[in-house]
């Protein structure tokens, strides 16, 4: 069968500080797992800016049999579009949409878009695969575990599929079917990996242990140094770690550090990488280690400047952790980007103001501040649903930069005036603008202060 899989474009996403995009790796992993018994084409249409008339001539080019979507919680309309498009190209065309959002709004997806086949529920490589095959034969779909269908003007669901326990025995995504070229950071190429999946901890505002499991799975050093290979021979020498936390397994981080260094020596692949870690697992050898491998970057999730928070979403550290975490980071040489949520349930304008003052204390490299957004499948969710705090579910506005949940005692206006003084008040610091010119990081802060206000902006 002819499959196309789309990543939509999306006004309602917000690009990184430094206003890149990364390619779709979930599009990539079913493209490679789908391709020796089908025809198989990838459009990024966020990458590439398509319009609806870009992709209509996508349609009409290509004739697909199956249209394929991914999209997060704000560019849930944009899939629904593509949906439309595809049905109105075709009826007979089938349509199936995966990814975090829909994985936990199945039936609701299926109710707002009446052009939408099937749902990919979790992880969607060996659902894909059987659902391709049902599609081609014809066979009824009940026996697919993970999804979510239409059958008889009725909405059916079948069991859920079981997490894949060996992550090397999944194909390496297809990268040659993504523009490769067009994913730069400037004016350098760019380059996405995913090494585990699953994760350990209980945050109330991620769903990634419910999309992925609880159980954190993790792919071999060796596996990964192969992937590694692959994206170097495309040019790129650029990556970042999309792990939620690259150090869960400091050993095997240290593994993965040791072969890269081996590379290095060796005249073999030399990338420059950041990652994402948990306060509570690093250290200054696997810091320094990460640094001679290579990185330059690590993302530490610090969230909040009071313990009462801290403990409330479930972060599983403590305050003092994360400033040893950050002191351990800086220490190796690395940069940090420490991120922070404001407008959690139960906190106050103080508290806010105390996780800007803590902010500035810890000092990290970049400070990323977020506004709390209870995304479907997070257990904050269900709190804002059952408290009655949700404002909206227009979709379009779960982007992190506006307010989508009322905080009790905080109006949507004082939330927002602190959510601007946050990043004013870290970045516009003499002695920080000082350090930033003699280190060259001005035009960092300026997409950070600037980049998600002028979003807030464009959509009043």
């Amino acid at each position: 069968m002819r499959v196309m899989l789309v990543q939509p474009n999306s006004a309602s996403i917000v690009k990184s500080v430094l206003g890149t995009t990364g390619p779709p790796l979930g599009l990539a992993y079913l493209a490679s797992v789908l391709r020796d018994e089908h025809e198989v084409r990838i459009i990024d249409g966020l990458t590439l800016n398509y319009s609806a008339d870009d992709l209509k001539r996508e349609l009409k080019r290509y004739e697909p049999d199956v249209v394929g979507i991914t999209a997060t919680t704000p560019a849930i309309y944009d899939a629904y579009e593509v949906a439309e498009l595809a049905k109105e190209f075709n009826p007979d065309i089938k349509t199936v949409i995966g990814g975090p959002h829909v994985t936990f709004t199945a039936k609701e997806t299926l109710r707002e878009c009446n052009a939408l086949d099937v749902v990919v529920r979790n992880e969607g490589e060996l659902t894909i695969k059987e659902l391709i095959d049902c599609f081609e034969k014809n066979a009824p779909l009940k026996n697919v575990r993970g999804i979510t269908f239409r059958q008889n003007g009725e909405i059916k669901e079948t069991e859920s599929r079981p997490f894949v326990r060996n992550l090397d025995e999944i194909p390496f995504p297809a990268y040659d079917l993504l523009p490769m070229d067009k994913y730069r950071i400037e004016n350098q190429r760019y380059g996405t990996i995913m090494t585990s999946r699953g994760c350990p901890f209980k945050c109330i505002f991620c769903a990634s242990s419910m999309l992925f499991g609880k159980i954190w799975r993790a792919r071999s050093a060796e596996n990964v140094l192969e992937e590694l290979r692959i994206l170097y021979e495309f040019g790129i020498k650029e990556v970042e770690f999309m792990d939620d936390t690259f150090t869960l397994s400091m050993k095997r981080a240290e593994r993965i550090c040791d072969l890269l260094i081996k590379e290095r020596k060796a005249g073999g692949i030399e990338i420059s990488w950041s990652c994402s870690t948990h306060a509570n697992t690093i250290n200054r050898n696997l810091a320094e280690k990460m640094k001679k491998a290579g990185c330059h970057d690590i993302y530490i999730g610090a969230e909040s400047g009071s313990q009462d928070v801290l403990d409330f979403i479930g972060k599983g550290t403590t305050l003092e952790r994360v400033v040893k975490a950050v002191e351990t980071v800086k220490k190796a040489g690395l940069n940090v980007l420490a991120s922070f949520i404001i407008g959690f349930p139960g906190e106050t304008a103080r508290m806010i103001k105390n996780t800007i003052k803590f902010a500035k204390k810890l000092n990290p490299t970049y400070a990323q501040f977020t506004i709390c957004t209870p995304y479907p499948g997070t257990k904050l969710f269900a709190i804002a649903k059952e408290k009655g705090l949700l404002m909206t579910k227009d979709w379009r506005k779960y982007t992190t930069v506006e307010p989508v949940m009322r905080v009790p005692g905080i109006s949507t206006e004082q939330l927002m005036k602190l959510f601007k003084q946050a990043y004013v008040s870290f970045y516009l610091r003499p002695r920080y603008v000082l350090s930033s010119l003699l280190n060259r990081r001005l035009f960092i802060i300026k997409k950070a202060i600037s980049g998600a206000m002028n979003y807030y902006k464009a959509q009043k």
